[in-house]
């Protein structure tokens, strides 16, 4: 109970001797740590953090960041595409979803800036609340497990609900993981952290991530951890071991050999209908191809997004929406056409892209792609210039996720990567120096 005390003592001190030096130190942690809670909680950190913005406002301290313009510009495009979208009411309601693109940066740009050593710290608490969430869910789907005696609450989007996201909580949690995987001098709680983090990584179950993640812990290790051959092999044998036994759990394997089944041989029956359900598996070719499917058509996920980027690509060829697009948020009205005309199951119909480039190009056009890919150069290149592992790990993450994921038109999406954007990218000199955690 004493080291509990003490502890809590300890991060009390710190977080007000923080919050002394820059008001927005708490606001950072409580926008980023209520992210994966309701949107109405983000929400009200979200204007917390903008009204304590204006409030220390100093116009001194006022400086344009080159860095962030594309993320407002990309905002400014969104609100120009009332002028020509297919659906008003839709962009409309729409921007106040992607607002986080605008404000964030804005307020980065007149606040007092955070130190390095403010920013670690930030990061830290940042990843031990996600160590929490992590035990949450484990936590809430042991209950549900002696419940119903289903294993599948512990695997995807069971295991922290579909409207959460397992592909996007596994984001979160893997930034997170590469800050205790990169601490120096780590104790037995970061190195407890970073199983947690890793083990529930691989429960999520992205096969995207999943991989994304165990390249980038070899590039670490082999490229940037400096410590000595023997434990920088017996780590990577650590996670090797971790990732092995866990592809002996039917509900993670399983969701890396149906992409290999679907695009070996086509027409395979689609495991989870029942023996009587008959839906079969879509397989790339078939996505790519086929002139019309049935209604017990089943899309795996490589399939679908090929689906989808065929037919954006008709969609480019039908309509004069290169320079323009059809609009934030209104590309779904096509979608839905599309899915008539393919008659694939009108559940796909109101999917959109799920991919962030595609997304863009899509709703606002070339310089809608050009602008993202702009942020995500800078994001990239101030990464591997700073040095900073998770900086890169997290440039290297969104870069992948995109091409699954249209992450930014999901607000918990926009507001962790436009928050996680600003704390990285707002710095000059980010020289990353881990002996200061």
């Amino acid at each position: 109970m004493a080291i509990t005390y003490n502890f809590l003592k300890n991060v009390y001190q710190d977080l007000r001797i923080e919050n002394s030096q820059n008001k927005l130190f708490i606001p950072s942690i409580l926008v980023l740590l209520s992210i994966p809670l309701s949107y109405a909680l983000n929400n009200i950190f979200l204007v917390i953090f903008v009204v304590i913005s204006a409030s220390t406002f100093k116009k001194e301290d006022f400086k344009l960041q080159k860095n962030l313009l594309p993320l407002m510009l990309l905002y400014l495009l969104m609100a120009l595409s009332l002028l020509w979208t297919l659906s008003f009411s839709r962009t409309f309601s729409a921007l106040s979803k992607e607002i986080a693109l605008l404000l964030l940066p804005l307020c980065f740009c007149a606040i007092k800036q955070f130190t390095k050593e403010q920013i670690f710290k930030i990061l830290k608490y940042y990843s031990f609340g996600m160590a929490l969430f992590a035990q949450f869910y484990f936590a809430k789907a042991t209950v549900r497990y002696f419940l119903n005696h289903d294993t599948s609450v512990f695997f995807y989007h069971e295991l922290v609900t579909k409207d959460l996201n397992a592909i996007h909580v596994s984001v979160y949690m893997s930034v997170a993981c590469f800050y205790f995987l990169t601490k120096n001098n780590k104790k037995t709680i970061d190195i407890i952290c970073s199983f947690l983090l890793t083990t529930i990584i691989f429960m999520l179950a992205s096969k995207n991530i999943i991989v994304v993640f165990l390249s980038l812990v070899f590039l670490y290790f082999f490229f940037y951890a400096k410590i000595s051959k023997k434990l920088k092999y017996g780590s990577i044998f650590t996670v090797i071991l971790i990732f092995i036994s866990l592809s002996f759990v039917k509900q993670i394997r399983d969701r890396f050999l149906i992409e290999f089944k679907t695009n070996t041989t086509e027409n395979t029956l689609a495991e989870g209908y029942g023996a009587q359900a008959q839906v079969y598996n879509v397989s790339i070719k078939q996505a790519w191809n086929n002139e019309e499917f049935k209604a017990n058509d089943y899309f795996p996920g490589t399939a679908f997004r090929v689906y989808q980027t065929r037919i954006f690509i008709e969609m480019l060829q039908d309509d004069p929406i290169f320079f323009t697009g059809y609009g934030l948020n209104a590309s779904t009205i096509k979608i839905g056409k599309k899915a008539k005309k393919y008659k694939v199951h009108e559940g796909y119909a109101g999917y959109n892209f799920h991919n962030q480039y595609v997304q863009n190009f899509a709703e606002l056009g070339v310089f809608g792609l050009l602008i993202l890919l702009l942020a995500l150069i800078i994001n990239i290149r101030k990464a591997f210039l700073s040095k900073n592992f998770p900086h890169i790990a997290f440039a290297i993450l969104i870069l992948m996720l995109f091409l699954t994921e249209s992450f930014l038109w999901r607000q918990r999406g926009v507001v962790f990567f436009t928050m996680m954007y600003c704390l990285f990218n707002a710095q000059k000199n980010f020289k990353a120096n881990r002996q200061t955690i």
